[in-house]
Parts: C-alpha cells; sequence; structure tokens
C-alpha cells in the first residue's frame, strides 16, 4: 500500500538515523533491539500521517500493559523500514498486509484477499519476523479523478481508462510509478498508458490534492482514508481487476522482541479498528488538525483498550 518516501536524500537519511537508533546488524542478536533499553518495544511508523497514527495507537495499546515503548515514526518508505524490521532495529510496524507481500516479500504474488494475501505472508516472511491479525481497517491505493473528468469521460472504472488515459495526467509517490500496486501494474492488468506521471512527495499531498481540483492532474493515487476525497467530490475508480489487492492494516513485529501480553494487545487493537475508524480519525487529524497522541487515546479509549 503504501505510503512512501519520496527521495534517495530522505531515504538516505532515514537509514542512517535508525542504524545510530540500534537498527544495524546487531539487531538479530539483540532480542530487544531499538529500544536503546532492555525491555523497551520500538514502534516505528512511515512518512506519512495514517501510519504515524497507527504507530501512535500500538504505542499506547502496549503502553496500557506496562510495557515501555520507544517510537521511531516519520522513518521512510517501506524500502527504509523493512530491513529495520527484520533486524530487530523496530520491534513493530503498522503494514499494509497486501503491499507488504508484493512489495518486499514477493512481487509476482498474484494474492488478493485478505486470507490469500496473509497465507502468503506467513510462508515466506523472514523467520525473525512475523504478522500478528489483521484488522478489518483497509487503506488501499487508488486512481482516483477529479469530477469534471470522471464526468467528460464517463469514468466509473479503472478499465474506463483505457482509451483516453493517454490524453491524461496521473500524479502521486514516487514509487508508484514503479510498482505492481501502481502503474507498472495498470498497464499490465488494463493496458493503461498516462500522457504523463507526476512523482510527488509525502509532505506535498495537499499541494497534489489541490492540482487535482484544479485540473492541472487529472489523476492520482490517493489513499482510500484520505478525508479529501469525500471534501472535494473526487471520484475513486472501481478496481474490477483488482491491481489494488487488500490491504488490512496489520502488525509487522520482530519475534524476538514482543512478548505474549505485546501480542495480545496489538491483536486487540486490531480486533477492533475499522475502516471507518480510519476515515473518522484520518479527518480529525488531516481536516481539523487535532494531535494524533490524542486522536490516538480517544479512539482506544472509546474501543475500550485504555
Amino acid at each position: 500500500m503504501k505510503k512512501l518516501i519520496r527521495g534517495a536524500a530522505v531515504g538516505l537519511v532515514a537509514a542512517l538515523t535508525l542504524s545510530a537508533c540500534g537498527g544495524g546488524d546487531s539487531g538479530d542478536d539483540n532480542p530487544l533491539a531499538g529500544g536503546g533499553e532492555s525491555g523497551t518495544i520500538t514502534v516505528g511508523g512511515a512518512n506519512f500521517p495514517e501510519s504515524n497514527l497507527l504507530g501512535e495507537i500500538y504505542a499506547q495499546a502496549l503502553e496500557a500493559k506496562g510495557i515501555k515503548v520507544s517510537r521511531k515514526f516519520n522513518i521512510g518508505a517501506r524500502e527504509v523500514y523493512y530491513d529495520q524490521v527484520v533486524k530487530g532495529g523496530i520491534s513493530v510496524m503498522p503494514e499494509y498486509n497486501g503491499a507488504l507481500l508484493t512489495t518486499s516479500v514477493d512481487e509476482n504474488s498474484k494474492a488478493a484477499t485478505t486470507e490469500e494475501i496473509n497465507a502468503e505472508l506467513k510462508a515466506k516472511l523472514p523467520a525473525a519476523v512475523e504478522i500478528l491479525d489483521s484488522a478489518e481497517a483497509e487503506d488501499k491505493d487508488s486512481v482516483t479523478v477529479n469530477p469534471q473528468t470522471a464526468a467528460k469521460y464517463d469514468l466509473k472504472s479503472i478499465a474506463d481508462l483505457k482509451p483516453v488515459a493517454g490524453e491524461l495526467i496521473i500524479a502521486g509517490p514516487s514509487e508508484f510509478e514503479t510498482r505492481q500496486h501502481g502503474l507498472k501494474g495498470l498497464k499490465e492488468v488494463y493496458g493503461l498508458e498516462f500522457k504523463k506521471f507526476q512523482p510527488f512527495d509525502a509532505g506535498a499531498q495537499s499541494t497534489l490534492v489541490k492540482l487535482l481540483t484544479e485540473n492541472k492532474i487529472q489523476a492520482a493515487d490517493l489513499f482510500t482514508t484520505d478525508p479529501t476525497i469525500q471534501q472535494n467530490k473526487l471520484v475513486v475508480l472501481e478496481d474490477p481487476k483488482n491491481v489494488f489487492s487488500a490491504q488490512n492494516v496489520t502488525p509487522l513485529v520482530y519475534k524476538k522482541a514482543v512478548n505474549d501480553t505485546a501480542r495480545a494487545a496489538l491483536n486487540a487493537v486490531s480486533a477492533k479498528l475499522t475502516t471507518q475508524d480510519l476515515l473518522d480519525m484520518m479527518k480529525r487529524i488531516a481536516i481539523d488538525k487535532d494531535d494524533q497522541e490524542k486522536v490516538a487515546k480517544d479512539w482506544l479509549t472509546k474501543s475500550g483498550l485504555l
């Protein structure tokens, strides 16, 4: 799914920062690596708000069980943080199961459903890590167009783009250009060739949406829990051929760093978290500008987990 770093320089800085925090090769020898102190669980977050919100929810849920937590948010792309989890530099990482599978584990996988994806992850992940229970909550990549483009070409499905894609500019994170859950998959599965791809950094989301509403770009990779979709009456195109597979929120953990108490706390979060919860919380963060710590605490309290 999802949500990734947009520049080599930023990625290098993030990687170096993690190495300095105990995310190097020594992680395999230290069952509690990454926290800086024995017994500390390090919870990570990628470089986009929803990932950091989920990380904060995990962190507070763990702390509620008396577990000491270190937070490492705004790390960067999966290409940066995944190896850190495998090496033990990060103990717990909020993930999206479909994107994890095809980006870091098996880029040729054709698994589409939650059950298929999780079965492949459990079989193919490195021995040092595992996924815990997936939430019902899901946040997918999407091809989203502005209302004028949808009306002009009568667009309802990604398949409808085939005769007109050559006239359209599509934008998204830089990784969208080469990923199977991106332009690569759209070309292979739907035969789409766009006029131009315009990459955007993670911090430029508001600019991307502004250009989309102004029709300076006509399509974009937006995540389906982005509250600006509804706010701006944007149109998420249906994906009948499942280029964008299931993307359930799923904790990825370094096995040696999480005990049964931690696993139970994280699975309890997954048991409660819905897509509507994500939409509601992301509205509070993106539109209302609430602090993620408060948003996380409010949800955990409402869900009976604090």
